[in-house]
Order: C-alpha cells, then structure tokens, then sequence
C-alpha cells in the first residue's frame, strides 16, 4: 500500500458502525449484571456468568475459524471476503438478540445467557475482519490513529448504551422494586432490527472485499521464516497482556454496580451514570489519541490532544443532562482527565512507554479506591477507564510487529484473548463474595502489574530482532 494513501472516508465510516455496537453491548452488559443478580437471587461470582458467557464467546468464534481454516485448507475470510463476512457476523448477533424474546417470557437465566453469548460470537467474527480492514483503508502510517478513532465510536456506544438500557428497563423510575425482567427484552429486539439493517446497509456499501494483499505487507518483519505466530515470544507474552489488559478493562465495571449498592448504598438505577463514566472515560481517551488521524500541523494536532478529551468528556455530560441526571457530582473528573493528557503527551507516542505509564498509574489509582471511600473511590475507580483507553493499539503494536506473513495468525490469536474479560470478572466476583468488594479490585492491580512487566520486557524483545521501537504503529481496537 502506498505510503501517501489517504483515508477513504467513504469506505471508512460505514466500518466505524459496528465499532459502535461493540461498545453499546458490553456496557449495557454492566447493567444486566446488577439487574440479573437481584432478579435472579445470584451471588455476585453468579452475576458475573453474564460477562464470562459474552467473552468467551470471543475464544470459541476464533477457535471455530481456526479449526475450520485449517480443515479446508483455506482462510474463511479470505474465502468468502471481508465484507461478507462483516455482514455474517452482524446477522449471528442478530440471531443471539432473538433469544432474548423467550428468555424474557420464560424468566430463565440459561437462556438469557445464551443469547448473549450468540451475540459475542458475531462479534468475533466482526472483529476479526474489522480491525485489519481499518488498518487497510487509507495510509499504512495512520492506521493506528483511525483505530482510535474507531475506538472512540466503540465507546460512544459504551457511553449511551447503560443508560439507554437502563432507561429501558427502569423507565424514569429510580426504585428498583419496579424491575421487570421482561423489560430486558425491549433494547435487545431494537439491537436486532439495528443489526439487521447495518448489515443490508454494508452488504451495498463500498467496503472491499479482498484487501488482504494490503494487510500481508509488513515492513517491520525481520524474521519471515518462523512457521507459526506462536514462536515469535513477543506475541506469546502478547497474548496474556491482552487476557489481562481485557480483565482488568471488563472486570473493574463489571463490579462496580455491587461496589456502589454495598459501599454507597445506590440503587441499580442510580449506578448508570457512573458506568456511563467508566466508559466514557474510554472514549475521552481514545479521542484524544486519535488526533493524529486527521493530518494536521504537530502544533494543531497538541492542542486537539487537549481539546477533543474534554470534548468526550462535554459528550458524557450532554447525554446525562437529557437523560436527567444529576451532572454536579462529574465536574471535579475534569481535573483528572488533565493527568490523562499529560501522561499521554509524555510517552510521544512510543507505545511501550505508553504501555508502562498507563499501567503504573492504573495500578495507583486502583490502590486509591481500595484505600479511600465514597465517591472518592468511586472516581478512582472509573479513572481505570481513562488509563485503559489506548492500552489495547499499544499491546496490539508489541505484540505483531515482526511477524510478516504471520500477522494475520497472529491477531486472531490475540482476538482469542478477550476471554479475558469474562474470567477476570469472574475471578474478582469469586473474590468479592470470598472477602470484600473492596479487596477484590486487588484483581486489576495484579493485571496492570504485569502489563508493566510486558512494556519493558517486549521493548527488549523487538530491541533483540532489530526492530526500533519508536517507529512502531499501534495497532487495533476492540
């Protein structure tokens, strides 16, 4: 691909569509959660089968096109296109809003979790075919910035869509004795009739279907010869950062509604906003290291570092005004989304010292909400999403650069470690029952602890094959 290719936006935008619906239905999730738990009479590690069904779904859809490329001797994608097979994992998920209709009617927990986890295994197959073809549609050397960008439609959806659900199921009522588990079904069945549509919306839409000559290019490979991603170690090492980084990720919201009920005394309605924030913090993040993306002088592309954050953060606000809900409580986040822009702007880009200062503070700001109470705390805590927000192009661009040919292999593995979301919540829901909701959130220091050790030691691994780690692009999003 030629380096001065711009972006084609015409190709570009109805990609972004499914990014969006990633990020709305894993948010959303966060509020199932609570609501399953008391509809249900669920344990919190009970509660958290809802993220455990839908991430997993991630490792079967890539193990199912694993199995099935190698049987046929052919790579599926390559097989029946890109924009093919976009369109098919729309309609899977479609398929999985479906199930809901009788889980609702039937009150069973079984099937509720059913149809999300058919959901996520068209999501798997989204992602694998969107994350590549975002990279393919425009300069090689942008695209990182349009992965963020990407990134940070995913996480207009994860803004909008806890309190869209919680609207759904709560209506404006603030007392959860209103709670109707067939409520549940009324967001799912306008997610499927949007799934749907997207998909009839991308199957005439100018997106390739055959990009793959562009994809197989990579200038950074020095070790074409190895027979299998899995013998390059700073994929392997790649593979549990990406486990780990989507734990922490999943698992710190996962358990904040219960964090919040037990420790605030908020009810399941009140929380929406707040989780609204964790991944609005996301977005504001992501914004921010999309500035690149649009070409501008270095001095125009500082300020819009400092400006499109706040942007993100004037979204949050706007969505939570016309929801209703109170904004006082959000002003002081302000301050800490200015820590985010500093350290942002002291890595320079480098992704593996963005890796390393984002985990650190990661881990400190964990430690802050596991020693302090209130909604002190609570901001410690949502503060996990702004230092999480680039993490995954940073892991992405450590983890496939200098794999050639491999590449392709490579980020289907890494795909597959998204289960990490769904096990790490888990894990930390075991943890809340065991001890305390308080000490379970030792489960995100842990996880950002070894995504520092990943930083440094991966640097020295490419270091060792001859690649120079400032000229790294940082790749994917999820």
């Amino acid at each position: 691909m030629s380096q001065s290719q711009k972006t084609n936006w015409a190709q570009f935008v109805p990609l972004v569509t499914v990014f969006f619906f990633w990020g709305f239905v894993a948010a959303s999730n966060d509020i199932l959660i609570p609501v399953f738990k008391k509809a249900f009479d669920l344990t919190q590690g009970q509660s958290q089968f809802v993220s455990l069904a839908f991430y997993i779904a991630y490792t079967v859809g890539s193990v199912i096109y694993m199995v099935v490329s190698l049987a046929t001797g052919k790579d599926l994608i390559n097989r029946f296109g890109y924009k093919n097979s976009l369109v098919f994992g729309l309609l899977v998920s479609a398929l999985g809003t479906l199930l809901f209709i009788p889980a609702a009617n039937t009150g069973s927990y079984e099937l509720m979790l059913a149809g999300l986890f058919t959901v996520a295994l068209g999501f798997s197959v989204q992602q694998t075919v969107a994350n590549p073809l975002a990279i393919a549609l425009g300069d090689a050397k942008t695209g990182s910035q349009r992965l963020t960008l990407a990134g940070g439609i995913n996480n207009l959806g994860t803004t909008i869509g806890p309190l869209i659900v919680a609207y759904a199921i709560f209506g404006g009522s603030s007392n959860d004795t209103d709670l109707s588990i067939e409520a549940v079904k009324i967001p799912y069945i306008c997610l499927g009739i949007a799934f749907f549509l997207v998909a009839v919306f991308l199957k005439f839409s100018k997106l390739p279907n055959h990009p793959e000559k562009d994809l197989e290019e990579d200038s950074n490979s020095v070790t074409k010869d190895r027979s299998s991603a899995l013998k390059y170690p700073q994929l392997v090492l790649g593979m549990v950062a990406i486990f780990l980084y989507v734990g922490v990720e999943v698992a710190t919201v996962s358990n904040l509604p219960d964090y919040m009920e037990k420790e605030l005394g908020f009810s399941i309605s009140q929380v929406a906003p707040y989780v609204s924030l964790y991944w609005a913090s996301m977005m504001i993040g992501r914004w921010g290291g999309a500035a690149e993306a649009f070409g501008l002088d270095k001095s125009k592309t500082m300020a819009l570092k400092v400006i499109a954050p706040y942007l993100g953060f004037g979204v949050f606000l706007l969505v939570n005004y016309i929801a209703g809900n109170d904004l006082q409580p959000f002003y002081f986040y302000a301050v800490i989304i200015l820590i985010l822009i500093l350290a942002d702007i002291s890595t320079n880009g480098n992704p593996a010292r963005m890796l390393l200062t984002f985990s650190v503070i990661g881990i400190i700001a964990l430690l802050i909400g596991m020693n302090s109470e209130g909604l002190v705390s609570v901001y410690a805590i949502t503060s996990v999403g702004l230092f999480c927000s680039t993490l995954w192009p940073c892991i992405f661009a450590l983890a496939v650069n200098g794999l050639g040919k491999n590449t392709s292999q490579g980020s289907s593995f890494l795909i597959m470690m998204i289960m990490g979301g769904g096990i790490m919540s888990y894990v930390q829901g075991l943890l809340a029952d065991s001890f305390s909701i308080h000490f379970s959130y030792i489960v995100g220091v842990i996880c950002f602890a070894y995504l520092a050790f990943y930083a440094v030691t991966a640097q020295k691994i490419l270091k060792n094959q001859g690649i120079n780690i400032d000229e790294l692009e940082s790749e994917g999003s999820h």
